[in-house]
């Protein structure tokens, strides 16, 4: 599958497996370095997408092939996390593996196209497509651009490092979310647990969540302070996390 080679999944902790799905930009070890704790509970299972660092560059993400290989990844009884992009492709990959997943959480996945209606999804969809069709082609201006519209607020330094560098170069050949046909339906016929997390900064991102809410039956939580990167808070989601996978477990 061209479009996702798992360049490195590295698993730690003992315990009921959950699969960590970074999103864009960063990858899995700097995404869900606060999550690492956790390894005290539960065996995590790091997966860093193709394109991203420690693996080579590519020409082309799909969200199609990358979805198809990580459902590769889910043995039975795992817990899938996936964020941002990486919970969209998440949503993607669970029809395909319903009766191995233990429970299922998305934080702020980008799929506005579920969220037609709303006219803030219809806003960000327009200022990420204006941003891919005419935006700047070097790595560091294209995502100055693109965090902001995600409610990201970093200082870049003046030269990226080389993994951000990559990062950004990955960002900007992933395929657009919006037109991707998502099986919730099935997701949500499926007996596991789902818990959707928003961060209560983004009413593009909220439209989509509450979507997720409704369409899937899931568990929803708000968890601010940080924008889009909700795992970056630390403690308040991994607790949050923490007892919705105890529960799961519970009551398989």
């Amino acid at each position: 599958m061209p479009g996702y080679v798992a360049a490195r999944m590295e698993v730690i902790g003992t315990g009921p497996r959950v699969l960590l799905v970074h999103g864009s930009f960063a990858g899995a070890q700097l995404q869900w370095m606060r999550q690492r704790s956790l390894a005290e509970r539960f065996q995590l299972a790091f997966v860093e997408r193709s394109g991203y660092p420690p693996g080579p560059p590519v020409e082309q993400i799909d969200y199609n092939d990358q979805a198809a290989a990580l459902a590769e990844e889910i043995e039975d009884g795992t817990h899938v996390v996936g964020f941002s992009y990486g919970g969209f492709i998440s949503l993607l990959a669970a029809p395909r593996r319903l009766g191995s997943i233990r429970s299922l959480t998305v934080i702020e996945p980008p799929a506005l196209g579920i969220a037609r209606e709303s006219p803030a999804a219809k806003r960000l969809a327009f200022d990420i497509l204006e941003l891919y069709w005419s935006g700047p082609s070097d790595p560091r201006a294209f995502i100055e651009r693109f965090l902001p519209l995600f409610g990201i607020d970093l200082q870049l330094p003046a030269e990226l490092p080389p993994d951000l560098e990559q990062g950004a170069c990955a960002v900007m050949v992933e395929r657009a979310p919006w037109d991707a046909v998502l099986h919730l339906d099935e997701i949500a016929a499926a007996p596991f647990p789902k818990l959707v997390v928003s961060g209560a900064h983004s009413a593009a991102l909220d439209a989509v969540c509450d979507v997720l809410e409704h369409r899937l039956g899931a568990e929803r939580a708000v968890i601010p302070g940080a924008g889009h990167n909700i795992p970056l808070v630390g403690e308040p989601f991994n607790d949050l996390l923490a007892g919705f996978i105890s529960r799961a477990e519970d009551g398989r």
